[in-house]
Parts: structure tokens; C-alpha cells; sequence
């Protein structure tokens, strides 16, 4: 799990910064990708990655303003000449399934793959045997959704090393064992497979907030979140002109992961106003109250660890 940040400005591309979106690599755990927000030129800043349209099974829209939608026309339409043929769904605010067939419409657009629309308001927005995707508003101009995205918890390894320790040999036997059957080895013995499974590996949670001041609804979505991406439109001196705008600033971010609990704050959405020599400056306003902070770049890949991989076991 890894994510790319496609976009990190807001409102208008800048030199540094094209406007927002968001992949969320699954390779590993589901072979796809998420998108989360396809602003514009999302699709030439995917050229500049290892991330392969075709892969995309989900977009996550947080609002329709222009700078989070306006790309998705153009993405959808290239994904057809990319060897995308599988179902994709997005999923938004009410009005994203008219602005999606309008434009598709109107530029005479015919997808191969099939398009699924789900126009969404809060609550679990989606849910299978690996994640749940909850969705609650926030506090924007206009409707703004954040998403916690909660992977289930993984089955425990096969302990390898202390069966081998016991002289059991590599082969079928390991996957009866990895099914937790009881397996008779070729000396007697009677082993049960759940006696070398390690405990199950924690699921990760991951939450990406739409544009919004500091609301409620941010703290419950983001509660111990391993890692929380939040909109850091304007600076620490710049507090009265985020509330005026229904954004938030990067001391506001800061307060909202430490009061949450998460582990890493990533921050995003940083106006135009803000030249790259600035975001340093912008970061340390952060990390002054929360350490764990990450300014997003263009094109910054993260990966997301497993619980086991932090801990070094």
C-alpha cells in the first residue's frame, strides 16, 4: 500500500503544484489502484508515475469544485485507450453522476469498460472482505466529504523459521499448515497448523479529507488513522482568511492529527500564493505542534507499512 500524490495545490495549477488528486496504490492487497479527487491534468501527471490508469477500480470524489473534478472527463475517456476494459466505479457528492454524463455526452464519449456512478452521503460507502470506506461531511463552502479507509485485519504468517527449526521440510505440507490443518509428518508426528500461525496483522487506516475548516466530523474520521492527508490551503498568520474561505491552515491540520491521535500527517492542498522556498517554512509550522508531519510534493510517493515492517519484526 503506497501513496502518489498526483496533485498537492489548490485552486489553480501553479509551477510546482498541479491541483489536487490522489492514488492510493493496492497492488499488493487487490492488485488496483484508488484514486482519490482527478483535477486537471491528473492524467499527465499519471504519466510521470508507475501508476497505470487501467489499474484504477475507484475514484473518491470529495467535492465538486473544479480544482478536485475537473480532470475526470479526460481520464475517464484515456483510460478506454489504455487497456482499461474493467469496471470502474466513482463514487461523490450528489451532482458528480450529471457533471460525469454531461461531459461524456457532449463530447460524443464511448467508454469500453462499464461505468458505475454512486452518488453518496454519509455512512459506509463501500465494504468487502479486505476494506471499509466510511464517508462523513465537513465543513466547506459547498458539500465536502472526508474518507476513512479501514483495511480488515490479515491472517498471521506461516512461522517458517521455527518449523523448519523442528524439522519440518519446505512443501505441500506448509500451505495445509498456512490453512491452519493438523498435518501427520512422515516420523508420527501430529501437528496442528494453528499452532505456527503468528497473530494476525493489524489493519491499516487511512484518511483523506476533502477542503474544510476544523470540524468534528475530522477528528472522528481521522481517530488513530495510521496516516491522515488534510488540506493545508493557507499559512499559521493566515487563520481569519481559511475561516473566511472554509479551509484550513497548517497549524489547524496539525491540531486536527494530534487531537485524532494519527501516527502521520501528510499535508496537501497549499495555495498558489506559496512558492516552493515557502513550504519548508510551511511544514515546520506544522511539526511545531505535530512532529510526524509530511509536506506533499507533486509526484511524492509514501508507502504505508504494515504493522510488523514499522516494528522491525
Amino acid at each position: 500500500m503506497d501513496f502518489v500524490l498526483l496533485g498537492t495545490g489548490a485552486g489553480v495549477p501553479a509551477k510546482a503544484r498541479n491541483v489536487t488528486s490522489i492514488a492510493l496504490q493496492l497492488l499488493e492487497e487487490r492488485g488496483t489502484v484508488w484514486l482519490f479527487d482527478c483535477g486537471e491534468a491528473t492524467q499527465h501527471q499519471i504519466l510521470k508515475t508507475a501508476v497505470k490508469p487501467r489499474k484504477v477500480e475507484k475514484i473518491f470524489i470529495t467535492h465538486l469544485h473544479g480544482d478536485h473534478i475537473f480532470g475526470l472527463p479526460g481520464f475517464l475517456s484515456s483510460r478506454s485507450f489504455q487497456g482499461g476494459v474493467d469496471k470502474l466505479t466513482v463514487y461523490g457528492p450528489q451532482g458528480i453522476d450529471s457533471f460525469i454524463k454531461t461531459s461524456l455526452q457532449v463530447s460524443g464519449t464511448h467508454l469500453k469498460y462499464p461505468l458505475e456512478i454512486i452518488e453518496i452521503e454519509e455512512g459506509t460507502v463501500f465494504e468487502d472482505e479486505q476494506f471499509t470506506v466510511t464517508a462523513k461531511s465537513l465543513d466547506h463552502g459547498i458539500y465536502s466529504i472526508g474518507y476513512r479507509i479501514v483495511e480488515k485485519d490479515r491472517p498471521g504468517s506461516l512461522l517458517v523459521d521455527r518449523l523448519r527449526s523442528e524439522g519440518v521440510k519446505p512443501g505441500p505440507l506448509f500451505k495445509a499448515l498456512k490453512n491452519g490443518q493438523t498435518v501427520c509428518l512422515d516420523d508420527g508426528r501430529v501437528i496442528n497448523g494453528k499452532d505456527y500461525i503468528s497473530a494476525p496483522h493489524k489493519g491499516r487506516i487511512i484518511t483523506i479529507l476533502g477542503d474544510t475548516r476544523m470540524c468534528s466530523n475530522a477528528l472522528i474520521l481521522a481517530e488513530s488513522a495510521d496516516y491522515l492527508v488534510h488540506e493545508a490551503t493557507f499559512s499559521a498568520e493566515e487563520s481569519e482568511m481559511a475561516s473566511a474561505y472554509y479551509h484550513s491552515t497548517t497549524v489547524q491540520a496539525a491540531e486536527t492529527a494530534l487531537k485524532a491521535g494519527a501516527k502521520h500527517l501528510i499535508l496537501t492542498h497549499i495555495s498558489s500564493r506559496y512558492t516552493p522556498e515557502d513550504a519548508e517554512r510551511l511544514k515546520e509550522e506544522s511539526k511545531a505542534i505535530f512532529a510526524n508531519t509530511i509536506m506533499g510534493e507533486d509526484l511524492m510517493a509514501i508507502k504505508v507499512p504494515l504493522y510488523s515492517e514499522e516494528s522491525g519484526s
